[in-house]
């Protein structure tokens, strides 16, 4: 169920919340705050790179590694939007709110992969860092955003005092997600000469967390449910994952 291609390598992901505001933004905190558990119970090394908290609460967008064997293989099922209802915590007519974020994962491309980056098609730009940090936070340009030119793909990194340490980041980044966006046109011409074959799209929904009026975790993908939303929220995500790896391996297998 690991063979991928880059299965065993380490996880750069990515989450974004939906519209909505406050609402969207403390739902892309609680999926955050459920892979941090995972990745803990799974004994894996963890480290946040950029974040861009919301104006009331949660966050609007979040870049984090995963590290260890394996992690991208499982983190790839998690790829796609995710979407909750529960009754809102900011509302205080207690209506049942409808939320959504979207979740990528991409893997950490390998030194032994060579990725052209034309200086010529970067835009770098340096920026104070902000958030909690100290005192050195909003003393110094150190935080870096990269912009690839030809495919639009903007990464960036604060996390680091060190500006040389962002860049490298930020760097290792771009390569993955340009890696994972030469590997997914490939698929795409695959798929183009074999049109009966059945994909699940990235920007399709994947999970709906239900948590009013009864409490109700169901991958759409799979169909598997689970009805304690509590250990979910908690990082109790493998059931999900193991569905979704046999899905995968069943559909290469009628391939």
């Amino acid at each position: 169920m690991l063979s991928g291609e880059n299965d065993n390598e380490n996880a750069i992901v990515y989450i974004n919340a939906g519209a909505g505001g406050t609402e969207a933004q403390d739902w892309a905190e609680m999926l955050l705050r459920m892979y941090l558990k995972w990745a803990e119970k799974k004994g894996f090394e963890t480290q946040i790179v950029d974040m861009l908290p919301g104006e009331e609460a949660g966050i609007k967008n979040v870049t984090f590694m995963v590290k260890g064997k394996y992690a991208y293989g499982y983190l790839k099922c998690e790829s796609g939007i995710h979407r909750l209802v529960r009754i809102s915590p900011f509302d205080a007519n207690n209506r049942r709110h409808t939320s959504f974020a979207s979740v990528y994962a991409y893997p950490e491309v390998p030194d032994n992969i060579v990725i052209d980056i034309k200086d010529e098609d970067l835009k770098i730009d340096t920026f104070r860092s902000s958030g909690p940090g100290g005192q050195h936070v909003n003393r110094t340009e150190s935080a870096i955003r990269i912009t690839h030119i030809p495919t639009g793909i903007v990464v960036q990194c604060q996390n680091e005092r060190s500006q040389h340490k962002n860049r490298a980041i930020a760097m290792s980044i771009l390569k993955a997600r340009l890696y994972e966006l030469e590997k997914k046109k490939q698929e795409e011409k695959m798929n183009a000469l074999n049109k009966e074959k059945k994909e699940i799209a990235w920007g399709s929904q994947i999970r709906s967390y239900v948590l009013h009026p009864y409490k109700l975790i169901k991958d759409h993908r799979t169909k598997v449910e689970i009805h304690n939303a509590e250990a979910v929220l908690d990082g109790e995500i493998d059931p999900f994952i193991k569905a979704y790896l046999l899905f995968l391996t069943f559909q290469q297998k009628m391939d």
